[in-house]
């Protein structure tokens, strides 16, 4: 109650109000000074006003106190102008509405960063002689790209196995697509949907280092994964 008395005591507002109210005539002040009265001692007895955590019956208490005062000075005729400018601002405090909160301004999310997202090639992994294992590093490249398919924008990747040219011909064909089966079904297996992915061999006919033919390479020994339709 001390904090409402305060700001009583400071609003300008408030007297300019009351200034209006103390200026008509005696019998109307006691009118809209009863009608004050009665309103806020309507709602310091509301159960529902005094349960709710909120001002109204703090300024409701103030209103009846203050508008009290001024009914006792209008009894001998006086219109007291400070207890009047009390009545009155309590009671405009008693009946404000809440203002609702403005609303936040709509900010527009940030674009997607595709810092770190290769364009052409999303992955290379390199093959042992004449074998199907993955790398020990495999599990992570492929990890990489199911979480950074949606950010980098990667709609379609192509898996394409590649041999030395250590073997025969027919052979490199089969064992290059066979690499690229491996990591393929890695992918699927981490949540790349399959319709997204394109397996193709191409054995050792798109060498990444041009050697002799016979000659066992590890440069060449690999899969790649491109990304089509990326950023």
């Amino acid at each position: 109650m001390a904090g409402a008395f305060a700001a009583l005591a400071l609003a300008q507002p408030g007297a300019a109000q009351a200034q209006a109210l103390a200026d008509l005539p005696i019998d109307q002040v006691r009118t809209e000074v009863q009608t004050r009265y009665d309103a806020a001692l309507a709602l310091t007895i509301d159960r529902s006003v005094v349960a709710a955590n909120s001002n109204v019956y703090t300024w409701a208490s103030e209103a009846k106190v203050q508008c009290g005062i001024a009914k006792g000075f209008l009894k001998s005729n006086t219109k007291d102008a400070e207890s009047l400018r009390r009545c009155d601002f309590a009671y405009g405090m008693m009946t404000k509405q809440p203002q609702p909160a403005p609303e936040a301004p709509l900010v527009p999310p940030a674009p997607p960063t595709t810092e770190n997202c290769p364009p052409v090639v999303a992955s290379t992994f390199y093959f042992d002689w004449d074998s199907t294992v993955a790398p020990a590093d495999a599990s992570q490249s492929v990890a990489f790209m199911a979480e950074n398919r949606t950010r980098c924008g990667w709609r379609n990747f192509t898996v394409v196995g590649h041999t030395d040219r250590s073997g025969p011909d027919p052979y490199n064909e089969g064992l290059a697509m066979r690499r690229a089966r491996v990591i393929a079904d890695m992918m699927g297996a981490v949540g790349i949907p399959a319709d997204t992915i394109a397996v193709s061999g191409m054995g050792e006919r798109k060498p990444r280092v041009q050697t002799p033919d016979g000659q066992r390479t590890p440069e060449n020994r690999r899969v790649e994964v491109e990304v089509n339709g990326g950023q």
